[in-house]
């Protein structure tokens, strides 16, 4: 009999990995996560972060978090329902919330966490949560753990939801419709207009998760809800700090209900340490640079139209892209991840990505342009691109 100790089912599982060439190894960083970096121990361009707006290395968010550590400390030493809710947890909300045009906004120590703690804790039994097949993991981790019943309407289909709610609207007390605001394997953009409009329709309640549409869509980042103008209109806009805000943690943003709801069951915020004063200082900051000017917002969209557009004269599959999320679908999975590897052997970080992110056959590299790209920089990268892309055939 073998040693229980030694884990071969997961062995097996391991292996399996290998043989179908899915199998990696963490990359390592060793400089602040910029528009070059140092990785494994070589220069390269990074196109593989969330970092949209070069904030996770600002100076001014530095200087930010280093004040907070100086005043605070460097944890806040227990849950917010303790001891852990500092007057700088309680600043963050503020300026988020008006940053946002809500009345509240609750913070959570990430964006996962954020999904997870309040999906679950605004549905329960008798109530139906349908969500757009294409949603990210939290959401559907967030599902899970809710009691209510769960179904899927097909990616962006108008009619495919309106059938789920016509179904089933005498069937259960609340319907939640939960939606990615930006897609962020394919960088679509969720149809918020029709979705709200369904939704009032039939009575039901709506939540977007825009992670990848913090900081990016809207007036000066402020969000796909800002971009589509329907302020009071989304019961729970949930967001991140930790992509466009370069720092960590999320947020729901919504009525001042849904806040005083959640800061007695998000199960997150009640059994986990709250944000340390470094990150929230350093939110703040960048909520404030965000205030004061678009530059970085333009800059983003700039660069991501500049490098979409020669990628696309090349002749790259780019898919159906509408925000600086650019994938270059490949399909195969193992070549997907072969040309990662050439490239990054070329000079370029473009992180492969395969299933189960994304359904098998559409195995792609995801580039994340940012606002702190420098033209220079963009036009090397093309390079790269196509060098590698005609040595594989692919363009």
């Amino acid at each position: 009999m073998g040693n229980v100790h030694e884990l071969n089912f997961l062995k097996e599982k391991i292996d399996e990995l290998k043989k179908d060439g899915v199998y990696r190894k963490l990359p390592i960083l060793e400089t602040p996560n910029e528009t070059e970096i140092i990785l494994n121990g070589k220069k390269v361009i990074n196109l593989s972060s969330n970092n949209y707006l070069g904030f996770a290395n600002n100076p001014r968010m530095k200087k930010a978090a280093i004040e907070a550590v100086e005043k605070y400390g460097v944890g806040s030493g227990a849950v917010r329902t303790i001891v852990g809710n500092m007057d700088i947890h309680e600043e963050l909300e503020k300026v988020l919330a008006e940053f946002k045009r809500e009345e509240a906004a609750f913070i959570f120590q990430s964006g996962f966490n954020c999904n997870a703690g309040t999906i679950q804790a605004i549905t329960e039994k008798g109530d139906l949560i349908i969500s757009d097949e294409l949603n990210h993991a939290s959401i559907i981790d967030g599902c899970r753990l809710s009691r209510a019943d769960k179904t899927i309407y097909k990616h962006s289909d108008m009619d495919s939801l309106e059938q789920v709610l016509k179904e089933n609207r005498d069937k259960y007390n609340k319907l939640l419709i939960i939606t990615d605001g930006v897609f962020s394997m394919d960088g679509d953009i969720a149809k918020l207009p029709e979705i709200v409009e369904l939704a009032e329709k039939y009575e039901a309640m709506t939540y977007v998760d825009d992670a990848h549409g913090s900081g990016v869509l809207g007036e000066s980042g402020r969000g796909t809800v800002d971009h589509f103008g329907l302020h009071g209109r989304v019961d729970f806009s949930m967001g991140t700090l930790s992509k466009a805000i370069g720092v960590i943690g999320g947020y729901v943003a919504g009525s001042q209900t849904m806040y005083e709801w959640l800061s007695h069951r998000a199960r997150p915020v009640l059994f986990s340490t709250s944000l340390p004063p470094a990150a929230v200082g350093a939110i703040i900051e960048a909520i404030k640079i965000l205030s004061e000017t678009t530059e970085y917002t333009d800059r983003l969209w700039d660069n991501a139209k500049y490098f979409k557009e020669k990628l696309g004269t090349l002749g790259f599959n780019t898919g159906h892209s509408e925000t600086p999320i650019t994938p270059v679908i490949i399909g195969e999975e193992s070549k997907a991840m072969e040309f990662s590897r050439k490239l990054l052997e070329n000079g370029v970080f473009v992180s492969g990505i395969v299933f189960p992110t994304v359904p098998k056959g559409t195995g792609r590299v995801r580039c994340m342009v940012t606002a702190a790209h420098t033209r220079e920089q963009l036009d090397r990268a093309v390079e790269v691109f196509e060098t590698v892309g005609k040595e594989m055939n692919i363009i």
